[in-house]
């Protein structure tokens, strides 16, 4: 349009505004509206395959957030899910629990270097002894099994590891463990002199601003807990277990799992000691396969094909021993990283990706477990979208 020279700045600033801001929300809305198709096409799919009653997606990008909520949280009330219905996050939990592992190490409490028998005598001499709290937290301790045998209660869980005989020594393999995970969470609600669920709810949680994160779920908050559902289609929720809560425990909404993806990407708008806990569960420490082993994230470079995710979550990386390259250093990053953690209970699923240097990253959240592989190539087709 042309503008008369008379006009004053301003009016004319003014004309150009209003001919620009249309344009500019227009342009905003197609790209929500490519967003929405986006996930719609990758999670609509599988809720009809696998028969998923509720799912709820969180997508960051350049910290803004969007919510992608399907479904229902209960299929007996009929309870819409929500960005603020309450999942069980099965072993996401695990990058939260590393989290606060490395926010110990950085108040002094613990180092990674310690062994377990500084902080519970009784196991002073034993095998588990041998093994570095950073080897419990990659699960490199050498060999803890996925699961504690079905013999073992908490009354025997120190006379476990007690009696555990390694099948390597640490550090020379990769063996996916809740009991070797379970124990780094125990030994750091010893050293923080706390216990380790009031630590993480009390302590950590506040610091991260999560807001709708438990291990013990409170009665006010009871109504937004989803209810998990069965391959018979059978509420149920997590039973307690050895260690479970340490391992596995935790509960909470897409709203606050997102949270901690962006405080993930941009750990410098927190407390200096959250940024470095945070940090230190960056740090890559063991070459598997495809992926590298961190605290809590697996990581990989990105752009990283479906293949080699794939790969990297496989049953035979998650539920077998493999050789674990010590890694000497962390890498001069010289391309972004994408981290990754899946999770899952009897009647829950998750997964959580996010690319730092991209400023992108994604949570789903389920109430019915469903394959891995399926979660992985969803994310990984709205990540590519981003």
């Amino acid at each position: 349009m042309r503008i008369p020279f008379k006009l004053s700045n301003g009016l004319a600033v003014a004309i150009l505004s209003c001919s620009l801001v249309p344009l500019a929300a227009r342009a905003a809305d197609d790209d929500g509206a490519k967003l929405r198709a986006a996930v719609d096409q990758a999670i609509r799919p599988i809720m009809a395959e696998y028969d998923v009653p509720g799912l709820a997606v969180a997508v960051t990008i350049d910290g803004r957030t969007r919510f992608f909520n399907y479904g229902v949280a209960s299929k007996e009330k009929n309870t819409p899910v929500s960005e603020h219905t309450l999942f069980e996050l099965g072993s996401v939990s695990k990058t939260l629990v590393a989290t606060l592992a490395t926010y110990a190490q950085v108040l002094g409490k613990l180092s990674l270097d310690d062994h377990p028998g500084k902080y519970m005598p009784e196991l002073k001499g034993s095998a588990i002894d041998q093994a570095s709290l950073l080897d419990l937290g990659t699960y490199t301790a050498g060999g803890l099994p996925l699961q504690f045998p079905d013999e073992i209660s908490d009354a025997k869980m120190v006379g476990y590891f007690q009696q555990w005989k390694p099948d390597a020594a640490p550090g020379v393999q990769r063996r996916y463990s809740n009991p070797s995970i379970g124990l780094l969470g125990y030994i750091t609600g010893v050293a923080l002199n706390s216990d380790f669920a009031d630590a993480m709810q009390g302590g950590l949680f506040p610091k991260l601003g999560l807001k709708e994160s438990y291990l013990r779920v409170p009665e006010g908050a009871m109504a937004s807990y989803a209810w998990g559902y069965n391959k018979e289609n059978r509420p149920i929720r997590m039973n307690p277990g050895v260690l479970a809560t340490q391992a596995y425990g935790v509960r909470s909404s897409s709203a606050d799992m997102i949270r901690f993806v962006q405080a993930n990407i941009a750990p410098e708008r927190l407390d200096a000691s959250v940024r470095r806990a945070i940090e230190a569960t960056h740090v890559g420490y063991f070459k598997v396969g495809t992926m590298v082993q961190g605290l809590g994230w697996e990581q990989y470079r990105y752009p990283v094909s479906l293949a080699n995710l794939l790969a990297g979550n496989s049953s035979r990386i998650s539920g077998e021993a493999n050789p674990a390259q010590r890694l000497t250093a962390t890498p001069a990053t010289p391309g972004a990283i994408l981290f990754n953690k899946t999770g899952a209970t009897g009647g829950f699923s998750s997964y959580v990706a996010f690319v730092p240097e991209k400023k992108i990253g994604v949570v789903l959240l389920a109430n019915k477990f469903f394959p891995g592989p399926a979660r992985i190539k969803a994310v990984h087709a709205i990540l590519e979208q981003l």
